[in-house]
């Protein structure tokens, strides 16, 4: 059983910051690409953010470059989003999913996804 679960969301200032965790279970996490997207209200899904099995290699939208970092502890099956000068623009539902493809760095075509987590920056 694959299980993607997902920590850290909630309320934060415009200027913010927050931490958000993802561990899985059930899939050789290190052999996984593992991203972050987010889903606003009306809104389609969109990719923020990938890193390597390794953790040597990382993408981000361009919304979100300079303010935001991924990283992984594969010791410990997880990863995560640190997002700093947080906008309004950035309240969203957060998934994380994992890429089995992980010769590439995909924007799309995960095979698995974690439950979401509400991300509220308030005007």
């Amino acid at each position: 059983q694959v299980q993607l679960v997902e920590s850290g969301g909630g309320l934060v200032q415009a200027g913010g910051s927050l931490r958000l965790s993802c561990t899985a279970s059930g899939i050789p996490f290190s052999f996984y690409n593992m991203g972050w997207f987010r889903q606003a209200p009306g809104k389609e899904r969109e990719f923020v953010s990938v890193i390597s099995g390794g953790g040597g290699r990382t993408k981000f939208a361009d919304s979100v470059k300079g303010r935001f970092t991924i990283s992984r502890d594969n010791a410990k099956n997880t990863v995560y989003l640190q997002m700093n000068s947080l906008e309004t623009e950035e309240t969203a539902v957060y998934y994380c999913g994992a890429d089995r493809r992980n010769t590439e760095l995909h924007t799309n075509a995960y095979d698995y996804w974690g439950q979401g987590a509400q991300v509220t920056v308030p005007s």
